[in-house]
């Protein structure tokens, strides 16, 4: 029986004997997927990248197992007998305990070697529609440059204490025959899932030329994204969150959209719109930090909502007068785009700056209160094409007649109830 804590479970190694450590992290609302993650070589299932990749991917739908490998962070066994084959084993062993558990993972990820083990593990795990490299060797075999010091020393007595990262590890010669038996040009070929490589121009660990191997050897559907000025084990944390938003849209195509849950009645408020009506719009908790809304418009549209950290929040989203403001500039824009294309009017484009502040009622020679404070929401329209001054001025007082802005202006009823 495998052992489990919030989040933190083990499962058995592919030897059927060791104990791997891992953790599973999963979202607060509905499940879109399930990924399987592989951490860097020498590296645990708790550095940086992985668990910051992981609370990004969880916030999208996307639960999220990581576990250390043989004889690293807090699994069982002796690192030294470990090599890449046996990792392989371990990811499979890892995937196979998560399709008795909670679902196969749809969705593989790894980290440097981890993204090498992915890719020739991925035809062992048939469920996996998506797999995403970052800063991974095209070869395996890349690793022996960082034991170049010790080489000899392993050729000739079969093993080696190496110091890598701070740490001291006993590597063998067997290690060094399994990664150069690996080449993955033709599990790379014959891959026949998406493809998204993540690597960084500057990685001064795996260089650049890796990820375009990788990426010239696969096939369509494939796709590079590049990491700017990040480094090898993007310790920086907007690097790791970046990673994880991008796998989790790109993922979203193949792997299929996550489903909002409903309440009753959300669900009668669907089933009561149309097509052409107004659909429901359906804001929940995701559980996420104090303040992180799933904003969820009809069944297609999806967004967060939350306050920016000055605030409490964790800035994952625009804040709710954000998302008042962006409303009512939409509804600018569409407005001026109707009458122009009605009157043949030669507008290229238009665009809408909103800011919103808390401003006192004295200020405000036009309103008609006159103590306290009052919204000021200041618009700034932008039109471009060939447009006389006239034209100008009028395109500006249609864009008092957009219905958000009228709304705003005018007496609003709003009714609130229980659910149930």
């Amino acid at each position: 029986m495998d052992e489990a804590t919030p989040n933190r479970i083990t499962f058995s190694g592919a030897d059927g004997v060791t104990r791997l450590a891992a953790r599973l992290d999963r979202p607060q609302g509905p499940m879109m997927a399930c990924a399987l993650f592989a951490h860097c070589f020498t590296c645990s299932k708790d550095v940086f990248a992985a668990s910051r990749i992981a609370e990004g991917l969880t916030r999208h739908g996307i639960a999220v197992l990581r576990f250390d490998f043989t004889g690293l962070g807090a699994s069982e066994g002796e690192f030294a007998n470990t090599d890449f084959s046996s990792n392989l084993d371990d990811l499979v062993a890892a995937a196979d305990w998560m399709r008795q558990t909670l679902e196969a993972p749809k969705i593989l990820i790894g980290h440097s070697l981890g993204g090498a083990a992915v890719l020739a593990a991925a035809a062992r795990i048939p469920e996996a529609l998506a797999v995403a490299t970052i800063a991974a060797p095209s070869d395996p075999a890349h690793v022996q440059h960082l034991f170049t010091g010790s080489l000899e020393a392993i050729s000739s007595t079969g093993e080696a204490e190496v110091r890598l990262g701070g740490r001291t590890f006993r590597i063998r010669k067997r290690f060094l025959d399994d990664i150069a038996n690996h080449r993955l040009e033709a599990a790379i070929a014959s891959l026949r899932r998406a493809l998204l490589v993540f690597h960084a121009p500057g990685d001064e660990i795996v260089g650049i030329d890796h990820a375009s191997r990788i990426f010239v050897a696969a096939k369509h559907p494939k796709s590079f994204v590049s990491l700017d000025d990040a480094d090898h084990l993007l310790r920086r944390r907007e690097d790791a969150i970046y990673v994880a938003n991008v796998i989790a849209a790109w993922a979203g195509r193949y792997v299929g959209a996550v489903e909002p849950t409903a309440t009753n009645a959300t669900a009668a408020a669907k089933a009561a719109a149309t097509s052409e009506g107004p659909q429901p719009v359906t804001v929940a908790e995701t559980g996420q930090g104090r303040f992180q809304q799933m904003v969820t418009v009809g069944d297609r549209h999806r967004l967060y909502a939350d306050e920016p950290v000055a605030y409490g929040g964790t800035d994952t989203g625009p804040s709710p007068y954000d998302l008042l403001a962006a409303g009512l500039g939409a509804c600018t824009t569409m407005t001026i785009r109707m009458y122009a294309e009605h009157k043949n009017i030669p507008l290229q484009r238009v665009a809408v700056t909103l800011t919103h502040r808390k401003v006192h009622a004295a200020d405000c020679a036009e309103c008609e209160t006159k103590t306290g404070k009052i919204d000021h929401i200041r618009r700034e329209i932008t039109l471009e094409g060939d447009l006389d001054d006239a034209t100008r001025k009028r395109l500006l007082e249609i864009a008092d007649r957009c219905p958000v802005h009228r709304t705003l202006h005018s007496e609003v009823w709003i009714e609130s109830r229980l659910a149930g």
